[in-house]
């Protein structure tokens, strides 16, 4: 006889309570092994790293900017290092996208391998190497002995309105291509320094979109950022190599923001040294008259324009001179110097195409309209009288008396008349007599 065992209604509620429980239970642990070993598996996932510009076997001279990416495994990226050869680790600048300016300049022409790796804190990424040849330029030959340095710290404020735009790029790169195609400056003896060596999208004002090596360029000079280490390094490089030729021929522009203050009386400079601001630092006229303190050119051109800038030609104002006790020691016998604003002065400058007085002081010198142009009353610039004055030729003087003139009288420059530009001009020698020749680039 087989019994029928009845089950009553709160046994049922039980049992199924029980079954719940365990089936919960199961699907919890289960899930939480599953989390687990998701997130096991992302700690010991690497991060990536790669080089993405020079590539493998390029080569490069002077001031090489390596840069690249890199992404995480879900662990925020801490830093990246690069090495060169069997040098030390050294940090790059920057993580997801990166960069490291390799100085060269007093490197042999050799093959070096060039490292990167990333770090998150818990593990290092796998190292990738790029071999790159290095080939600075060899002794040049006499009557092609010319430098060139370009300078411009544009974009490194964080406030837009204080944003100078990738015009001053611009600008250099056309003062760049005059020098080149019209005073045989060789490619390989200009340098641009700019920002921290990135452009940004929006005209300066957005994110960075890649190295100014990166960029196509007509001409392979040579970029880095406007770092007072860079700065200080190519001027070093010039000096040295200039140093070596009688006849040298040195040109030298640096644009960017002045330091003064804004609506104070006479910027706040009167007792003060005239200074411009690099991406990282700031550099004073005394700083840069150091810097060119063994510089033997006698043949030299140096043009600062930036607000309150007068001091780095030892004026302050109307062309009257700057104290003894505040001299920068730029102006010497061989150079011009010359600054796009007074000591006491703002400068100005339009953000697509850089400061308003290098772009006329270019413009007349690259057209020929400077030419014959002569001091005037005060250096205020004055029009040839006849075409005597006129020799087919445009001296750096004879386009900074152009450019005072066209501030002064141009009816589309109305806005700039009360600009103060000035100038010391030591060429070939100290003294109203003995700098009547006038500095010709390229002679």
């Amino acid at each position: 006889m087989i019994g029928i065992i009845m089950i009553s209604t709160k046994s049922k509620l039980i049992i199924s309570l029980i079954v719940i429980i365990i089936i919960l239970s199961i699907i919890f642990l289960f899930s939480t092994f599953l989390k687990n070993k998701s997130f096991n598996t992302n700690v010991s996932k690497k991060p990536y790293v790669k080089i993405l510009y020079p590539e493998d076997e390029m080569s490069v001279f002077d001031l090489v900017m390596i840069s690249g990416n890199a992404s995480d495994s879900g662990i925020k990226l801490k830093n990246v290092e690069v090495k060169i050869n069997d040098d030390p680790w050294k940090n790059a600048t920057g993580t997801y996208n990166w960069s490291y300016t390799w100085d060269t300049y007093e490197l042999e022409d050799d093959v070096y391998t060039i490292h990167v790796r990333a770090w998150d804190s818990n593990l290092y990424s796998d190292i990738h190497s790029i071999d790159l040849y290095v080939n600075n330029p060899d002794e040049v030959l006499s009557g092609n002995d010319k430098w060139a340095l370009f300078v411009a710290a544009d974009n490194f404020p964080k406030d837009n309105e204080s944003k100078l735009g990738n015009g001053g790029l611009f600008l250099a790169e056309n003062i760049s291509s005059y020098l080149i195609e019209n005073c045989s400056y060789s490619t390989s003896n200009i340098i641009i320094l700019f920002d921290d060596g990135w452009i940004r999208a929006n005209n300066g004002y957005g994110a960075p979109v890649q190295t100014l090596q990166q960029r196509q360029y007509k001409y392979r000079i040579s970029y880095g950022g406007a770092t007072k280490e860079n700065v200080i390094a190519s001027i070093n490089y010039i000096v040295k190599e200039s140093n070596k030729y009688d006849d040298s021929e040195v040109f030298i522009w640096v644009f960017g923001h002045g330091y003064g203050i804004e609506n104070s009386f006479a910027g706040g400079k009167i007792l003060e040294k005239s200074a411009v601001f690099l991406w990282d630092d700031i550099l004073t006229d005394k700083d840069f008259g150091n810097l060119l303190l063994n510089l033997q050119s006698k043949k030299t051109c140096i043009l600062i324009d930036a607000c309150y800038s007068g001091g780095f030609a030892d004026k302050t104002i109307f062309n009257l001179p700057e104290i003894s006790l505040l001299s920068s020691g730029i102006a010497k016998p061989g150079r011009v110097v010359i600054t796009g604003e007074s000591k006491f002065r703002p400068g100005y400058a339009i953000t697509t195409s850089g400061p308003v007085f290098s772009q006329i002081w270019l413009y007349g010198l690259s057209s020929c309209y400077a030419d014959g142009f002569r001091p005037g009353l005060l250096k205020t610039g004055r029009r040839p009288i006849t075409s005597l004055f006129k020799d087919g030729k445009v001296s750096v003087e004879e386009a900074y008396y152009y450019t005072r003139f066209m501030l002064k009288n141009s009816v589309n420059l109305k806005d700039f008349m009360n600009m103060e530009p000035e100038i010391n001009d030591q060429f070939p020698n100290k003294g109203i007599l003995r700098s009547l020749n006038e500095l010709i680039l390229g002679e």
